[in-house]
């Protein structure tokens, strides 16, 4: 395929692997341009999947919790978490095996439809312990997830978030959670959702994708989920981390490209060429200097973003970036946090 260097995000690839907290959606209010952008997709023709670590919704709910701020879905639309964590699970143990389900109902619907017996406490037959977020998890249910887990269960976490974006802010994700029992009990958990690279690769297979982008808003999952699965990633601006955090973020865990917000998925998308220790980006430019990098723009331009990280990737592929951004006189610019 011939890809224009003005032509949108959008054009470039046949398909979009949208994270949904932060990304799309604040709990129950939609992040601006969201709606726009998932309808875009649409109508260019690109797949679209909503790839979640959050294990509180099946996926007919999560369809019908999008559904309700706007945004139309199918549950054949979705991968959870939860789904590529029962998967895994019910490869370790035995068919039927008993399961301690450390989450809500949702969870514990994946784990019955995969054959396994979920319940909520425990005792000699439980043979592994999965746990998810879920609003109504508290201490008596984390209580029998250490009992079993100090037994010698087996252990699978949904996912390994720190926070989760509501509303109101940040609120403690389902690894929060997974923290408290990894003190209780010493013991580390197999993890199934992102940053695994297991969700998107198993995304794109699903629907041959060739050229699948992840559009998250998190780099410790989103974007390190992308890299460890090779594909190219968006960060927005929506929702957890910002520009300085991905700039000096480990190679791993560094996005392919940054925008405010989905509005500039249909915008034309010029491409960075890189020439050696400077790359262009349509009028602008960034350049290596011995570790720092002089920029020749405007630091607001969504451009010079592209030509820093272009460059970054090209001079520091295997360590995080640790110079200074300069303008092209030399003196030092702050890095922009949105």
């Amino acid at each position: 395929m011939t890809r224009r260097l003005d032509s949108s995000l959008l054009e470039q690839h046949d398909a979009l692997l949208f994270d949904l907290d932060g990304t799309l959606m604040h709990g129950g209010t939609p992040i601006p341009h969201a709606a726009e952008a998932i309808a875009a997709t649409r109508e260019a023709g690109d797949h679209v999947v909503f790839a979640t670590n959050n294990a509180s919704r099946t996926p007919q709910q999560a369809a019908d919790h999008l559904a309700g701020i706007g945004i139309p879905a199918e549950p054949g639309e979705f991968i959870t978490s939860p789904q590529v964590a029962v998967t895994l699970l019910a490869q370790r143990i035995p068919a039927g095996s008993t399961v301690l389900v450390v989450g809500g109902p949702a969870l514990a619907a994946e784990v019955e439809a995969a054959g396994l017996h979920p319940v909520t406490r425990d005792d000699d037959t439980v043979a592994a312990v999965i746990q998810g977020w879920a609003p109504e998890l508290d201490w008596a249910r984390l209580a029998e997830g250490s009992y079993a887990i100090r037994r010698g269960a087996t252990w699978m976490a949904t996912n390994v978030d720190a926070t989760l974006p509501t509303e109101r802010g940040l609120a403690p994700g389902n690894g929060s959670m997974v923290a408290a029992l990894r003190h209780a009990t010493g013991v580390e958990p197999a993890v199934a959702g992102k940053p695994e690279p297991g969700m998107f690769t198993v995304a794109a297979q699903r629907i041959g994708a060739r050229r699948p982008l992840v559009v998250g808003d998190r780099l410790d999952t989103d974007i390190e989920g992308a890299n460890r699965a090779e594909m190219p990633s968006l960060l927005t601006l929506t929702g957890v981390d910002g520009v300085a955090e991905a700039l000096r973020a480990d190679p791993v865990r560094r996005p392919t490209w940054i925008l405010p917000d989905l509005a500039g998925l249909t915008a034309p998308f010029a491409l960075p060429v890189t020439e050696g220790e400077r790359v262009r980006c349509g009028p602008v430019s960034a350049t290596w200097d011995d570790g720092d990098v002089r920029l020749h723009g405007e630091v607001e331009d969504p451009r010079s973003l592209r030509a820093v990280l272009a460059l970054l990737a090209a001079r520091s592929p295997e360590t995080a970036w640790t110079g200074t951004l300069r303008d092209t006189e030399g003196a030092e610019l702050p890095l922009p946090t949105r």
